[in-house]
């Protein structure tokens, strides 16, 4: 087993050459601007280098304040941080991709992002309304764009060094094989739901055989029921290795070659989920043999509207 300090720092190197992405990320999607700012604070303080973000989370401006606070207090340096946002579903049009990079940038404070990823497949009417409905109130989607054509248009803010490497997000495997197969510059990342109850065992091999690191979101199960810190394997795994159900289903995302992304705004909670352990082979088996719950929480991949479900039994 990997030390405690190198097993926190694990990276994944990018396919494309630009580096590599930190396995443990911290997510910003935190409504309140206070509370956003104090945890991206901690997570910088914990030792958090990875930080994702997006343009509909409508809080980069806070992000690029903590951000920059830390810069100008040299707690980290530029080199030193993975930045990643995201292009919304109103922006997919060849014509509307670079402006809202640049819109992002600005909010950031920062020159380039290290990864640009297009938020969903899903390309919606372009306008100022990040939500437009039709007139049953169902999502009004843009037919008059190709997903490929908005890839296109990612590629050429590569060329143009606005971020280093670009990616998908909320996709399935059919869509990232057609975007994989089209594309001039390959996806370095695929952003999807993950965790011991979503695996997505089909979609990672698919990645790691063609060099794409795979980023999980929710990978506790954005503590939706059934919860995935109350299964009874990984609560024994947890047991006898010492830490806790969350740290357990978090390292095993790093052990099989994946990122991850936490986000929190207790603390206790952030300190938690960046001081991971390592876990023994048998652990990692175990979880994969006897753990057999299936579960998506987030219907995004099927709409593009994100949103997690709650659960009726």
């Amino acid at each position: 087993m990997l030390a405690n300090h190198a097993f926190r720092q694990t990276g994944i190197p990018l396919a494309d050459g630009s580096g590599s992405m930190p396995a443990i990320g911290f997510g910003t999607l935190i409504p309140d601007p206070v509370k956003a700012r104090h945890a991206i604070k901690t997570a910088l303080e914990v030792g958090f280098r990875h930080f994702d973000c997006a343009e509909r989370y409508g809080n980069e401006d806070i992000v690029g304040e903590a951000i920059r606070e830390a810069f100008d207090a040299s707690m980290v340096r530029r080199e030193d941080l993975f930045v990643t946002t995201k292009l919304w579903n109103t922006n997919h049009r060849p014509e509307r991709v670079e402006p809202a990079l640049e819109a992002s940038l600005h909010r950031l404070q920062l020159n380039h992002v290290d990864c640009y990823l297009i938020h969903t497949p899903f390309a919606f009417a372009p306008g100022d309304n990040p939500l437009p409905t039709d007139e049953r109130g169902q999502p009004l989607y843009d037919h008059e764009v190709s997903l490929i054509e908005t890839w296109r248009a990612m590629e050429r803010l590569v060329d143009l060094g606005k971020c280093l490497s670009i990616g998908l997000s909320d996709v399935d495997l059919a869509t990232l094989k057609e975007i994989y197969a089209a594309s001039r510059i390959k996806p370095a990342v695929v952003q999807v739901e993950a965790h011991p109850y979503l695996p997505e065992w089909e979609l990672l091999e698919f990645c790691q055989s063609h060099g794409i690191v795979l980023l999980a979101f929710a990978p506790l199960g954005h503590a939706m029921e059934p919860r995935v810190t109350d299964d009874l394997v990984i609560k024994t795994i947890a047991h006898r290795t010492g830490q806790t159900s969350a740290q357990v289903a978090l390292a095993w995302a790093v052990h099989r070659g994946t990122a991850f992304l936490t986000t929190s705004t207790n603390p206790e909670h952030i300190r938690e989920n960046f001081e991971l352990s390592s876990l023994p082979d048998d652990a990692m088996q175990e979880m994969r043999r006897s753990i057999a719950t299936n579960i998506r929480f987030n219907s995004v991949v099927n709409t593009g509207v994100p949103g997690f479900i709650p659960r009726r039994d």
